[in-house]
Formats: C-alpha cells, structure tokens, sequence
C-alpha cells in the first residue's frame, strides 16, 4: 500500500508510558495499573493496554494511504483519507477488551496459552471516525442489509500488520455483513480517539471499532475490507479467540466445532486493591470497573466484604459524577461503568466483586467452571485479599 509499511523487526517502536507492565517485549503487550485505569471514565491514550501481534506499521505519507474495498460486490474502491473524512463523522464512547483480559488468573488453575495478562487489558474511548454502514454504501450496499441478500455475507478487515501466527502474513477478522450495516451497531472506521489522531499502537491512520465485541476484531491500521461468503478463515478467527470447554487439552482440540468468539460477557474487577493488599486500618474504598459486550448495560455491581457470604450493591458512574442509569438513553451503551463501594472492615478478609447485566447475565463463582486452554474470557467473581497489619502506605 503506498504511504504506509510494516517494519520487518522492533527498531521503530513508538514510546510508551513508563507506569505499563510489560506483559511482553516483542511484540509489545502491556496493560496500566489497576488504580490508574479506573482514575477517569475516559481512558487516558497512553494508559490505554497495548495489544499487537508484530512490530508497529510505519506511515510515511497519510494523504497516499488509501483503502480498498473488495469482494463479492459489483462496484469496488479505492478510499483515501479524504474521502473517509467526507463522510459523516461520529464519536461512540465503547470499551475495548482483550479476550484474554485476567488470564493469568486462570492460569493458576491450569496452564493456559497466551499473554499473561491482569486486569486491565481493556480501556474506554472516544472513537471518532465514519460509520462502517456509510462506507458499505458507497459501494451499492445498503444499511440494514439481511442475511438473505445475495452477495457476500461477512466483512473482512485486513491489516498491514504482519504477525508470525498468520505465516508472516497480515492480520484479519470479520464480522457479519447483518452487524456491518446496522447502523445501530455504531461500528468504526476510527481515525481519532479522545479527540485527536490515532496513535501508531492504536492503529493510525485507520482502525476498526467493534463496540461490545472482543478486540481481537478491533482491527488495527487498515489496508483492506472484503464482502466474503463466509467468515475470515484467518488464524485469528478459525484457531484462536474461541473458548472451549474444560475437558478440551492442546491433544483433542477440533477447532472446527467452536465459533469465533463476538459479544464479550458481562465482566467486572476490583481496581483499587491489589491481589493482595495490606493496611493499618480497616476502612476500605473498593472500586472498579464493569462492562458487558452486545450493548448490554450493567444492571448492578455487588461487592462482598466477607468472601461472598453477604452482598451490598456498589454505585455506579459513566460520566464522571453522574449516577448510571442503564434505561437513560443518553448513557454510553458501549461502555463500562465504574463502580464503588465504602465500608469498615474490622479483620482481615476477602473482597469479592460481580456485576450482574440488564439481560440477566451474572458473573460465574468460580474460574475452574470456565477454565479454557486459552485462557479467554475469565469472567469469574474478582477476589482480592485484604488484610489489616502492619503497611508502609
């Protein structure tokens, strides 16, 4: 693609914020801090977790970077920035999340696979870019097309990326030609966040935003969108990103009889403690965040202060200030909502946090029920340790 390449090695990495846990060097995966991530609503650029598979793609000129769109459609194109700029331009506020997001706490169950992650890979943004559907119909697809229509029935997005699990080739996903142009589903073709470019470790010039769906179909610094007759057979959808059941080992795996994994599950985690936290007194702020995938809002968060025995319902925030209100039109159904919750706290103990969504959904007890070998979409109660001694904070 003239204007942009991808580095064959790490030399031209981006700067990165110091306070990251590097979870790997090459490619370059980190999340922030537990507190840090629930500071604002908003997720600060650099304090949003990094997610690649290769080194960074460079840019050299943006007014040559174009797109193309292609398939099974009778008026292929070519898109240059300009002419995705010339289309409407939307802001959706929508939490991206890691499939993988807590998987090193299932990997204390068993070995899993995959990066090491905490519980903050996952961030919440203001996405600014044209909607998907505006881009489809320029290419004599219409919005609110149905499974039935005869051409291609899935969306794929390719990327300049290049990663080693694709045979050095590029990065791609797809979704559903139904969920592609249903304005409603609010997807992105991003070129800012939080009101300014897209960095490079977030895609710049151009990214995918999937609201609601895991990041893994989020795709990053565009090069190409195909009408396809069924979904992307890429490593990424066919032999990744799918959840198994526990009885499933790397010996009796049949990828074939799982789909790719879309809509993330209602999830929650305690961000204002640590795994293990130690203090001189009793009095104890807990806060965190929750979220739930397909546009479901958090109906409550229920926190626990003697390891799930009793329950008290935590406060909830979007905007900052604002209580949430998950039947208020006007909140952010893409997107997370803090939580928070005081109490005196007389011995030590274990902090349990699980949020419940408005279709019902509530967090799983125990980890070992969902445990997966590659260690996706832990959504079990969040626990932390708390105890009162002796503490330097």
């Amino acid at each position: 693609m003239p204007g942009i390449r991808g580095p064959s090695d790490y030399s031209q990495e981006p700067p990165r914020h110091p306070c990251l846990a590097i979870n790997s060097k090459e490619p370059f995966n980190a999340e922030p801090p537990r507190q840090v991530l629930v500071s604002s609503y908003v997720t600060p650029v650099e304090f949003f977790y990094k997610r690649n598979h290769g080194p960074i793609p460079v840019v050299d000129d943006v007014e040559r970077y174009s797109i193309s769109v292609t398939g099974l459609i009778d008026n292929p194109k070519q898109l240059f920035m300009k002419d995705i700029r010339n289309l409407p331009k939307y802001n959706v506020t929508a939490t991206l999340q890691c499939a993988g997001n807590r998987r090193t706490a299932m990997s204390k169950t068993k070995t899993v696979k995959g990066v090491g992650w905490d519980v903050c890979a996952l961030g919440n943004a203001v996405w600014g870019g044209a909607k998907l559907v505006d881009v489809l119909e320029l290419v004599g697809i219409p919005k609110l097309t149905s499974a039935t229509w005869s051409g291609g029935k899935h969306v794929e997005f390719i990327s300049i990326d290049k990663c080693k699990e694709e045979n050095g080739g590029p990065y791609k996903a797809s979704i559903a030609l139904s969920q592609a142009t249903n304005p409603a589903a609010d997807v992105l073709l991003a070129y800012e966040m939080n009101g300014e470019p897209l960095n490079r470790d977030h895609g710049y010039p151009l990214r995918v935003v999937v609201p609601g769906v895991i990041g893994a179909r989020s795709v990053k610094w565009l090069d190409s969108i195909n009408i396809i007759a069924e979904e992307c057979q890429g490593f990424f959808m066919q032999k990744d990103y799918k959840m198994f059941p526990p009885s499933v080992n790397w010996d009796n795996i049949k990828w074939s009889t799982r789909r790719p994994l879309m809509d993330f599950p209602v999830q929650s985690a305690i961000c204002s403690l640590e795994d293990v936290t130690i203090v001189k007194h009793g009095k104890i702020t807990v806060k965190g965040y929750a979220v739930s995938g397909g546009g479901r809002g958090i109906e409550r968060v229920d926190v626990s202060i003697d390891g799930g025995k009793t329950w008290v319902e935590a406060s909830r925030y979007q905007k900052t200030g604002t209580p949430y209100n998950p039947d208020d039109e006007s909140s952010d159904r893409w997107a997370w909502v803090i939580f928070e919750a005081t109490a005196d706290i007389p011995t030590s103990t274990e902090i349990v946090a699980k949020a419940v969504d408005t279709a019902a959904n509530v967090q799983p007890e125990n980890v070992e029920s969902i445990w997966n070998l590659r260690g996706v979409l832990n959504t079990s109660w969040h626990r932390v340790q708390f105890r009162i001694g002796k503490s330097n904070m």
